[in-house]
């Protein structure tokens, strides 16, 4: 596994993203498994998933830099948390890079994805009338993976089901460029919430990533 970019968001807040270059046998011989991640892992079929799965975990042991047994559990929305570390933590996979967050005092979200055309046929499924038409036709399909982006990284933070793309998360307009933030909102069942959204391009790919800098503990 090779580092390919790591950012310091703040003393106690980063992410980093690998590029997975290893064999499923030798991700998994880096990690510390108990019986229920295996069996997990012998559910995946394998392939993508299974390297996906296996490769976020190796990142995670990395950053969290310890020889202790990391528990890495997911809640019952789907939500990854680290029920032995007090830490927040969020995951992300596309293609050949693993993507994890952690954050010591706050909620993180992030999210990688692959830049491909396609993502035009989908956008008025996860962007509002209003959003669509802040975005630069120029810059239009890398725009439409920031705004993605910006709102799996917000959706992952959350953490919640009950989240609409389209009527629950806003994206205030902004200009792209290569990496850039802007102001999002967050209005679900009682929480309201604004949030910083920043997102840069690497390589062929778009990273969207975001803290809960109001609640920090």
């Amino acid at each position: 596994m090779a580092l390919a970019y790591h950012k310091e968001i703040d003393p106690f807040t980063s992410f980093a993203i690998w590029k997975i270059e290893e064999s499923a046998d030798e991700l998994f011989a880096q990690l510390q498994l108990k019986e229920h991640e295996k069996t997990y892992l012998d559910s995946l079929s394998n392939g993508k998933r299974n390297m996906h799965w296996l490769s976020t975990r190796v990142l995670l042991r990395r950053m969290m830099d310890t020889d202790q047994y990391i528990d890495c559990r997911v809640d019952s929305s789907g939500k990854p948390y680290l029920s032995n570390f007090p830490h927040y933590i969020s995951l992300s996979h596309s293609y050949d890079y693993a993507a994890v967050m952690v954050s010591k005092n706050k909620a993180v979200g992030i999210d990688i994805e692959l830049i491909k055309d396609k993502i035009e046929r989908i956008a008025n499924k996860f962007l509002s009338t209003k959003e669509l038409e802040f975005i630069q036709e120029q810059d239009r399909i890398e725009q439409l993976y920031v705004c993605w982006c910006a709102k799996e990284a917000i959706y992952k933070l959350h953490g919640k089901k009950n989240v609409s793309f389209v009527e629950n998360i806003e994206l205030k307009p902004f200009h792209y460029s290569g990496d850039g933030s802007f102001l999002a909102n967050l209005d679900v069942g009682s929480t309201h919430k604004e949030f910083k959204v920043h997102y840069e391009k690497f390589d062929e790919y778009m990273i969207g990533f975001v803290s809960d800098d109001n609640n920090e503990e």
